[in-house]
């Protein structure tokens, strides 16, 4: 067992009041165990600073305190005795605690229903511990107002920014959108203008074409018609020519018979 001297930061102290605690009220800290009057449920041992000192650090980077003092008081010095290895605390400037309630008000009541001051101060501290443990737990998720607003303007610049992003892409698309629009009507025109004369063009040359075969035809029948006139002709003429062979052979016949 190791017995070493060291500072309690004053904040693992008990504050009895709104104001700096006095001496008198600061020798609680060392108790070990309530009398044993007042209720049972209270009748038991109480963490001393031994029984804390073997399981927590206390440096200055993790002791910052919560409200700035321009002059702290004065340095107490406590003996902590460790049953499993020698370690002392490290000496700092005592540190003021801000308690969320009234303790002098709190233990005043304690006592006028029946508890003992020692008990009442007991239950003070476990209910500051309770708060101080909830609150810290509270503002652990939080962030600052400055890191709040840091933040909204960050974003908010960041939306302008992406906001004349969008806009300029806009701008350039519309642009680009209406070129191309208009290049491509224009090739739709040229395109339906071509059309047009290819079409007519083959309309010409459709109607040539019928023209021409119809004068062909034309030539053709006018030739059949006088190809067919010449064989009706010359069937006449053979016809003639086969009545006068009858004619002759029938008077020869004749002149025969006689």
């Amino acid at each position: 067992m190791s017995l070493g001297t060291a500072t309690i930061p004053r904040f693992l102290l008990p504050q009895l009041s709104w104001k700096a605690s006095s001496p008198s009220s600061l020798g609680i800290a060392s108790r070990i165990h309530p009398p044993a009057k007042g209720p049972a449920r209270w009748n038991k041992p109480i963490r001393s600073i031994s029984s804390v000192a073997p399981r927590c650090k206390y440096n200055e980077d993790n002791l910052l305190p919560r409200v700035s003092h321009a002059q702290g008081p004065p340095l107490v010095r406590y003996s902590c005795v460790s049953h499993n290895y020698g370690r002392c605390f490290s000496t700092t400037r005592t540190l003021s605690r801000d308690h969320h309630f009234d303790t002098l008000k709190f233990v005043q009541r304690l006592k006028d229903e029946g508890f003992s001051e020692e008990q009442s101060k007991a239950m003070m501290l476990v209910l500051s511990d309770v708060i101080e443990e909830s609150i810290q737990n509270l503002t652990r998720t939080m962030v600052l107002r400055e890191d709040a607003d840091r933040s909204t303007y960050t974003q908010k610049v960041d939306f302008t920014k992406l906001r004349s992003e969008l806009l300029a892409l806009d701008s350039s698309d519309t642009s680009m959108t209406l070129a191309s629009h208009e290049r491509l009507s224009n090739d739709l025109a040229k395109l339906s203008s071509r059309l047009r004369d290819e079409v007519s063009r083959a309309q010409a040359s459709v109607r040539l074409d019928l023209n021409l075969e119809k004068g062909r035809i034309r030539e053709e029948a006018k030739g059949q018609e006088l190809k067919i006139k010449e064989t009706e002709t010359r069937i006449e003429q053979e016809v003639a020519g086969l009545r006068e062979r009858v004619e002759g052979v029938k008077f020869s016949t004749l002149q025969w018979l006689m």
